[in-house]
């Protein structure tokens, strides 16, 4: 998951040390692009996070609304503890965020890490976007924050750099309900770079690119070509705008969006490993199926379009999706 489809976690990882270095290491420019915001009184920065930031050290953000939504316990724990093993691998602090008892952390203990993936837990918890951080805060919940919130927290807190399986986008007939994913309304105002496995094929990934040009969010595919990927399958019939081939080349365009005051995210776009893709075809033809059938069983009997998204993931819940996402 979270940083799964960087080609296997290690190259996102590896992107992340070379990305950071040259970012936040030139000789002229020792500080960081992003600088953090006092303390908040709702917003603990782990010492280990703070530190790195502090030294300018390769720091990725990571997510946990897998954890308490995404993935069955203990595959969540087991996943989110292999993430940052991988992170860690490269010489990169993991700064994975999340909310406990209604205070935002950015890093989390092993301890915190199984808390916030306990059944106990994740059966209360909240998906916390951008919009519920504050209603958490004050209620003292505990969640796990999606692209949107570990994007804005990420940010907060000096990290200009976050790694995730695939983004929100603009929903099926989200021309007729307007259901569209504040991941990328996201991107278009935060400037931290986003690294993930593209758009999910459940989603409208041609408007979801139209939305991101509009918000003037840079879309970039990572590897050899322009084809953006749909999380589970490299191909999803859409290009992207630009294609760079190094972790260098990338971290040259993070480095110039920031240091130009481009107040926007950037989309790098890492199609799935090789090894992963014959298994990715299967879901993904598994998704194209249960897309079929959702429509018309939510619209005719649920009543909406809303209902499609959550009826697809009951469809294909199973282990190839967990093996293909871990």
């Amino acid at each position: 998951m979270m940083m799964l489809v960087c080609s296997g976690g290690m190259r996102g990882a590896r992107m992340g040390r070379v990305a950071l270095k040259g970012l936040l290491c030139r000789e002229s420019h020792s500080a960081p692009p992003h600088t953090p915001l006092p303390s908040h009184p709702h917003m603990l920065i782990s010492a280990e996070v703070a530190c790195a930031v502090e030294e300018c050290r390769p720091v990725v953000a990571l997510e946990t609304a897998i954890l308490t939504h995404g993935m069955p316990y203990p595959d969540n724990l087991r996943t989110a503890c292999e993430v940052e093993a991988v992170v860690r691998s490269q010489g990169v602090v993991p700064a994975t965020v999340g909310v406990l008892d209604g205070q935002v952390h950015v890093g989390l203990t092993q301890a915190q890490l199984e808390r916030l993936a306990s059944p106990a837990t994740k059966c209360q918890s909240r998906k916390v976007s951008r919009r519920d951080l504050a209603y958490a805060m004050s209620q003292g919940l505990c969640g796990g924050t999606t692209v949107a919130a570990t994007m804005l927290c990420a940010h907060k807190a000096g990290v200009p750099l976050f790694v995730t399986g695939g983004i929100g986008g603009v929903h099926w007939e989200g021309e007729t309900t307007l259901d569209v994913s504040a991941d990328v309304l996201e991107l278009g105002r935060t400037p931290v770079a986003v690294v993930c496995g593209g758009v999910k094929s459940i989603l409208d990934i041609g408007r979801t690119l139209e939305v991101l040009e509009t918000q003037g969010v840079p879309v970039v595919t990572y590897g050899s070509d322009k084809e953006f990927p749909a999380f589970f399958t490299p191909i999803s019939g859409h290009q992207a705008e630009f294609n760079l081939k190094t972790p260098c080349d990338c971290a040259q365009l993070i480095d110039n969006s920031f240091r130009f005051g481009m107040e926007s995210g950037i989309l790098v776009a890492v199609p799935i490993p090789r090894q992963a893709q014959d298994i990715g075809h299967e879901v993904e033809l598994a998704i194209q199926q249960a897309l079929a059938e959702a429509k018309c069983v939510c619209v005719c009997v649920c009543g909406g379009y809303r209902a499609v998204h959550p009826c697809i993931h009951i469809y294909i819940a199973g282990p190839k999706r967990l093996k293909v996402m871990v």
